[in-house]
């Protein structure tokens, strides 16, 4: 008679898990986002946004969809209206010496969700490690989105209505999702044979015994 695994539900292990991931998801993108954003993404436009170093360019959802988060003085004319732009209460932009008209650079939300991609990718083999279980991937990988949806929401003051962070969203955690669902339940098959092999063959030596007996 096969021995019963029994699984308590473990709340500390849970939050652990889940700060962990979230944690690593962020790291990845730290690393990823500013040396590429500084190769890439127009210089002026980025200076405006607080560089390529701002917290922003992870957590400001309209970095992704190109929309300039700068707002300029009401009533004034467009090329005046950017007194500057300010960054860890330092001002990192006056005037507009850059030349800057306030519209989005389209290069940086490219880079950016290619960034996201990148690191869902990374999402796999933390998953893969960290979770392990098949049946776990799902909730983990929503969390993680979801997460990230009240953060930046909190972050930016506005709910997220560009409809290519969405399919970067959607499409990221799909990926996620299924590849680390198959790479677990490949480890699993292979743990599962591994581990039952030894007794198939005590059952044919039991079997040859009680044979020979007769």
């Amino acid at each position: 008679m096969t021995p019963t695994r029994q699984t308590s539900w473990d709340p500390v292990l849970l939050v652990s898990q889940i700060i962990s991931m979230q944690t690593l998801h962020y790291l990845t993108l730290s690393v990823l986002i500013p040396p590429l954003l500084a190769v890439f993404a127009e210089p002026s436009s980025l200076t405006y946004e607080g560089g390529a170093a701002n917290v922003g360019m992870i957590m400001d959802w309209r970095e992704m969809a190109s929309r300039p988060t700068v707002r300029g003085m009401q009533g004034e004319e467009r090329w005046s209206s950017y007194y500057g732009a300010w960054s860890g209460g330092k001002q990192v932009g006056s005037g507009w010496d850059g030349r800057w008209d306030g519209r989005g650079d389209p290069i940086r939300g490219w880079v950016i969700a290619a960034c996201w991609m990148i690191a869902s990718s990374a999402d796999i083999y933390y998953l893969y490690t960290l979770i392990r279980r098949p049946r776990f991937m799902l909730d983990f990988a929503l969390t993680l989105v979801f997460n990230h949806l009240v953060l930046t929401t909190y972050y930016s003051a506005s709910i997220p209505t560009s409809l290519f962070f969405w399919l970067v969203m959607f499409t990221g955690s799909a990926w996620t999702v299924i590849m680390a669902e198959q790479l677990c339940v490949k480890r699993e098959m292979t743990e599962g044979l591994g581990v039952s092999a030894p007794r198939d063959e005590a059952d044919e030596m039991e079997l040859g015994g009680l044979l020979r007996r007769d």
